[in-house]
């Protein structure tokens, strides 16, 4: 009974040593700690240009007037959080752990050509040129190396979601630069039925009832913050629109779309038509009851 015991033991870690090495392809590793080294040096707040090759698409981002802007392959505001993100992680990088430094292995880590490749400059030099390779086994750190370094380091976080983005997610998706507490009228137009939302003497009103400020909070919270889904950059004839919102005097235009469940939006600050999900429309193209208090 007892050799038997030993035998299933000793036969059951075999197994557990050759899944292991199945599923850990060469080289690849995790670690916990920290290497007091770094793979980029430079002054974040010099950065002024970014490039990024990667499979979802190339972009250049550019600083202009304090402000950054995606030059390629569109000229459009940048979203500002998504660009400091990004070379704020360039300049911040935590390795745990060196994993390899043999060049035949850089595609176990996807840091070869086919890695995502960013390059950081200041005033025309560049300053910092890396490569982000694939998610960590742990999920929870990413494979980097310096170009021109054989050098694979695992990073701590996911940076595939900070640098690897589409072109329209470096984009500026507001539609309105607004704070909810700036906002003090709001007009709402249904072909040819209309009413105002309005705050007065430090009270919401919808036309001249009292509105439930429940349902206003959400309404100013959502319009504060509505964001594009997508963009249509060229010319389209638009319909009729099936509504008009009137935010202290800038007016945005909602269209049925094409696309089955989404709207295009267009507002009277620029041409640019934005698409959103239908989702995100309810939530701001409501009507006069949902406004008003409980047996008004």
């Amino acid at each position: 009974m007892k050799r038997s015991f030993w035998i299933l033991l000793a036969v059951l870690t075999i197994l557990i040593i050759a899944t292991v090495l199945v599923f850990q392809r060469p080289g690849e590793t995790s670690s916990s700690g920290r290497l007091a080294v770094s793979l980029t040096q430079f002054d974040s707040a010099a950065i002024d240009r970014i490039e990024i090759t990667s499979s979802s698409g190339d972009v250049t981002l550019i600083r202009e007037g304090g402000r950054w802007m995606l030059q390629f392959p569109i000229r459009y505001p940048a979203d500002e959080s998504a660009v400091r993100a990004a070379v704020g992680k360039a300049g911040r990088m935590d390795l745990k752990s060196l994993v390899s430094s043999n060049p035949d292995n850089q595609h176990i880590f996807q840091v070869d050509s086919a890695g995502t490749l960013v390059r950081l400059f200041d005033r025309g030099a560049e300053r910092a040129v890396f490569r982000v390779g694939k998610v960590g086994r742990s999920f929870r750190d990413t494979y980097v190396r310096r170009e021109g370094s054989n050098d694979v380091y695992l990073a701590d976080g996911i940076l595939t979601h900070i640098f690897v983005r589409k072109p329209d997610d470096w984009r500026d998706k507001r539609i309105f630069a607004v704070e909810q507490d700036e906002i003090r009228n709001v007009r709402f137009q249904y072909g040819d039925t209309t009413f105002i939302l309005s705050f007065q003497d430090s009270v919401w009103l919808v036309d001249e009832s009292p509105a439930n400020s429940a349902t206003v909070t959400s309404f100013l919270s959502s319009v504060s913050t509505l964001r594009a889904d997508t963009f249509i950059d060229t010319e389209i004839p638009l319909p009729e629109p099936v509504a008009i919102l009137d935010v202290d005097g800038v007016q945005t235009r909602f269209y049925l779309s094409d696309e089955e469940n989404r709207y295009r939006i267009q507002t009277s600050l620029a041409s640019q038509i934005f698409v959103l999900n239908s989702w995100r429309v309810s939530q701001v193209l409501k009507r006069k009851p949902d406004f008003q208090q409980s047996g008004s």
